[in-house]
Order: structure tokens, then C-alpha cells, then sequence
């Protein structure tokens, strides 16, 4: 089952797709009962019946739980309904730094406090045992307000993998 606009799951309203890469899609959706918007990831579900690919799902779940920096982008809860699993993530609102590169340079004074931001994320990832290995322009994202919130788990090592 793919969430399609206006359909739910659970308390969250699917309002249209954010993205979609290796390990699943993520949607923009509204929280009923928190009146917030959310992103929801969903592991398709021809991977949802690979054992390995559901527990690699799982564990991105448990990292992100693991991670608290306001330059992580959050995760609020994992959700099962009727057999396929999603994760409830901070949606956060802006472009990734891949579309900002895309417009050009990004100015000196813009540059310095974004890699500040992503090297602070990183640092309390790795105190946390926890290597992304996936850090590209496109699991950054950039806020309205020039917070940067690195993304997407999916790939990480922690000490115990």
C-alpha cells in the first residue's frame, strides 16, 4: 500500500510526495491530533517483504531515535498499519543545499555557518556511535532562516552494525 494525497495513515493525512530514494518514499502529511506537519517515510512494500531491507528500515528508525541536535532532522515515532511500516519525521521546511547549489556559489558568509551546522550534526552523531555515510547535498536541508538539518539515516553504521 503507497499513501496517495488525502488518504491516511493512522492520525496522518497524506498531503503529497516530498521524495523518494533507495530505502523509500517520503510524503508531506498533517498530524491530526498535533495539528503539524509532519514527513512520513514508507518502505515500499516489495522491500517491506525483504527481511534485511525491513530491518535496515527499522534500525534508520532506532539511529534517528538515538540522535538529539537541533541540526538532525528529528523523529517523532514509528508507525505499523496493516502490515507496513512508516516512520513520523520533523518535516522541515526549505530547500536542500543540492537545489541551493543549483542557483550557483553559495557566498562565503553563508558557507562558514552551514558547515558549522553539518560538522556540529556529525559530532553528535559520532559521540553517539553513529556514521552516516550518506552526507550529500541532497540530505541537507537548509531552513528559511539558514539552520541546516542534515537527513536520511538510512545508510548509517553505529557500533553496533
Amino acid at each position: 500500500m503507497s499513501p496517495s494525497p488525502g488518504s491516511s495513515i493512522g492520525p496522518y493525512t497524506i498531503d503529497r510526495e516530498l521524495g523518494r530514494g533507495g530505502m523509500g518514499v517520503v510524503f508531506l502529511a498533517r498530524d491530526t491530533r498535533l495539528d503539524r506537519l509532519v514527513a512520513i517515510k514508507t518502505l515500499p512494500a516489495h522491500l517491506g517483504a525483504e527481511p534485511d531491507r525491513l530491518e535496515r528500515f527499522k534500525r534508520e528508525a532506532k539511529v534517528l531515535a538515538s540522535l538529539n541536535h537541533s541540526n538532525i532532522g528529528a523523529i517523532h515515532g514509528f508507525e505499523e498499519v496493516d502490515g507496513h511500516q512508516y516512520f513520523v519525521l520533523e518535516f522541515v521546511e526549505g530547500e536542500t543545499l543540492a537545489a541551493r547549489l543549483k542557483r550557483g556559489t553559495v557566498p562565503l558568509d553563508e558557507t562558514l555557518p552551514l558547515a558549522r551546522q553539518i560538522a556540529e550534526a556529525l559530532e553528535a552523531a559520532h559521540e553517539k556511535g553513529v556514521i552516516h555515510r550518506d552526507l550529500k547535498p541532497g540530505n541537507i536541508m537548509l531552513r528559511p532562516d539558514g539552520q541546516a538539518k542534515v537527513l536520511d539515516f538510512g545508510l548509517a553504521r553505529t557500533d553496533e552494525t
